[in-house]
């Protein structure tokens, strides 16, 4: 492989992998506050390909990537909405009722799709993007990891933004105590099921916004299904990351370079049969699980509905 095919398969792991990530990373810090408050949602891939969808259309008539992230937010606040109806509410089954999410919005965005926009098939142009002086003129580095669309640079700081809110004020310990010792949060005079509703309402929101950001930004269009798992990959960053949204970031970066290598092993004509290479970060993904799930850590209260006075 000569110098300048090195540099080219390099350089786009480099910027695929950081273009996986950060839908990863958002439905993961998602998914961490929903754990954290005592919420298991399995209905992450349904939250995210109805932000996808909803980003998508919402950017294509509005042309504005913003207004597709707004859009991609509320569609998935909306169906969490599901979860805080059935779930939190009203007691049931966390694990069905997102599966039945998942279910259900898979077709609802399906039909959608083909009925308004099956016929053209639009896509949408490449998100400006803003460059880090200095750092965006490293060689190879630069132009493919410190030149980023300005919402990666909002994530990033979201990150330390919500490690913030974890660890130093009331909002970040009544989240907390919501999933370890709700009847402790009850007593001290706050609503477990008002502080898990709102939980979930903001976990529903970052969960859109991973799927609008994967079809506004990352793929400049909507395909049926086009999650393709990465709403699960979200769960597994959540339960491993212990809490610390930083972990999230790391491993979504993992994680998303795993998804670039794909596209990578081809453009180096590595001759790999594609079925292998599209398995690889699933693979990953099992081998994490192997290594590190007795490292993970879940709330005790986690899918166990409250009731007022149980202990």
């Amino acid at each position: 492989m000569n110098e300048l095919l090195q540099s080219a398969v390099l350089t786009a792991l480099l910027s695929g992998g950081l273009a996986a990530a950060i839908p990863l990373m958002f439905v993961g810090l998602g998914e961490q506050i929903a754990e954290r408050a005592g919420v298991l949602n399995i209905g992450i891939e349904g939250m995210m390909l109805f932000g996808a969808y909803w980003g998508f259309v919402a950017a294509y008539y509005g042309n504005s990537i913003w207004l597709g992230f707004l859009a991609g937010m509320a569609g998935g606040a909306a169906l969490s909405l599901i979860m805080v109806l059935l779930c939190i509410r009203l007691g049931l089954d966390q694990i069905v009722v997102g599966i039945a999410i998942t279910v259900a919005s898979e077709g609802v965005t399906s039909v959608l799709y083909y009925a308004q926009l099956g016929s053209t098939r639009p896509r949408l142009g490449a998100a400006p993007t803003i460059a880090i002086p200095l750092l965006s003129s490293i060689p190879i580095l630069g132009s493919s990891v410190f030149t980023q669309p300005l919402a990666v640079y909002l994530g990033i700081v979201l990150v330390m933004v919500l490690g913030w809110v974890f660890r130093s004020t009331n909002i970040g310990l009544n989240i907390h105590a919501a999933g370890e010792k709700p009847a402790a949060l009850d007593a001290a005079g706050v609503s477990v099921v008002a502080t898990r509703s709102w939980s979930e309402l903001a976990a529903g929101a970052l969960f859109g916004l991973g799927g609008a950001y994967l079809s506004v930004v990352t793929a400049g269009v909507f395909v049926r299904f086009m999650t393709h798992g990465e709403g699960y990959i979200g769960l597994v960053l959540a339960m491993l990351a212990r809490g610390r949204p930083v972990w999230v970031l790391i491993g979504a970066v993992l994680f998303g370079l795993s998804l670039a290598l794909q596209d990578t092993l081809q453009l180096a004509r590595v001759t790999i049969p594609s079925d292998l290479i599209f398995m690889l970060p699933y693979v990953v993904v099992m081998l994490t699980l192997v290594i590190f799930a007795r490292r993970s850590y879940l709330p005790p209260a986690l899918a166990l509905p409250y009731v007022r006075g149980q202990r």
